[in-house]
């Protein structure tokens, strides 16, 4: 993968292609569709200190240009993951980043301190999941509370490379971003899914249980290369573009308004191989990893 090595946080990670959080389980669900030592790294399924069901279903809905979800966050928790879950990453050689999330400013300590001693490349924060009911994820919006938890996380994990996921449900996402680098993130994730409601017209109610529910595929693509536009303008550290990603031309697209790497996320469930023709892509013409110069 030479030539298209990213820099973040002081490592270099082989390429700018990374699978988002929630698609591919816990990473190793992946490892059958695509050689998982050619991705830039996995983005594991968000983890809680402790187990979590999820949401009532139904779960997913699609839509013409994408598709709503209402997980609610269900995983293992952290102690099975730590034990059953990061051991078998460590044997399919690709960087690993953890999606965190907490429910408490001692939540997140612990969480941090866990895992910094572990074989994993990063840590990702969590702050805006939009289907949950958690007061630490609605607070992602707050750039006060977002530098508080990021400078937390950090000095409980400083070797770890720190990203902090934010919500594209905000008027001033540079101000979000802003305040993760003050805390001291490596790079900004952006963005999480965007808020979403769908009917069904039999019953004549919501679809999902919570109502609301997170909008994520090729229908938040604008959306979200203006918020990656914002947040790359904000700050100096690197931005990881997320939302709507479907072809190499879409993260061309991102690589353009700022984003360092990006992360394939919805589109996985229609095309698993899209990461690996997007990494030979790109190693073919690394001149497309250039942003846009403004004159």
């Amino acid at each position: 993968m030479r030539g298209i090595e990213v820099d973040i946080g002081g490592y270099k990670f082989k390429n700018p292609v990374f699978v988002a959080s929630g698609i591919c389980g816990y990473g190793e669900e992946y490892s059958p569709l695509v050689p998982l030592d050619r991705l830039g790294g996995i983005v594991t399924k968000t983890i809680t200190m402790r187990p979590r069901k999820g949401n009532l279903p139904p779960r997913i809905h699609e839509l013409p240009y994408g598709m709503l979800n209402s997980i609610g966050l269900e995983n293992v928790g952290l102690d099975k993951y730590v034990e059953e879950k990061l051991p078998s990453l460590e044997r399919l050689e690709v960087d690993v980043i953890v999606s965190v999330a907490a429910e408490t400013e001692d939540e997140f300590t612990r969480v941090a301190r866990t895992l910094a001693p572990l074989n994993c490349r990063g840590i990702e924060i969590n702050l805006s999941c939009p289907n949950i009911d958690d007061k630490a994820l609605d607070l992602g919006r707050d750039p006060a509370f977002v530098e508080r938890i990021t400078k937390i996380v950090k000095e409980n994990a400083p070797d770890k490379c720190l990203w902090i996921k934010v919500t594209p449900n905000v008027t001033d996402i540079g101000a979000v971003a802003r305040a993760a680098e003050a805390g001291g993130a490596d790079a900004i994730a952006a963005v999480n899914t965007v808020l979403g409601l769908e009917f069904d017209l039999q019953t004549g109610r919501p679809v999902f249980a919570k109502v609301s529910a997170g909008y994520s595929g090729p229908g938040i693509l604008p959306i979200a290369l203006q918020k990656v536009w914002e947040a790359s303008n904000a700050v100096s550290i690197p931005v990881v573009g997320i939302g709507g990603i479907s072809s190499i031309e879409d993260a061309r697209k991102f690589f353009l308004a700022g984003a360092r790497a990006v992360q394939i996320g919805t589109a996985l469930f229609a095309d698993p191989g899209l990461p690996k023709r997007m990494i030979d892509a790109l190693t073919e013409h690394p001149e497309w990893l250039e942003s846009y110069k403004k004159e």
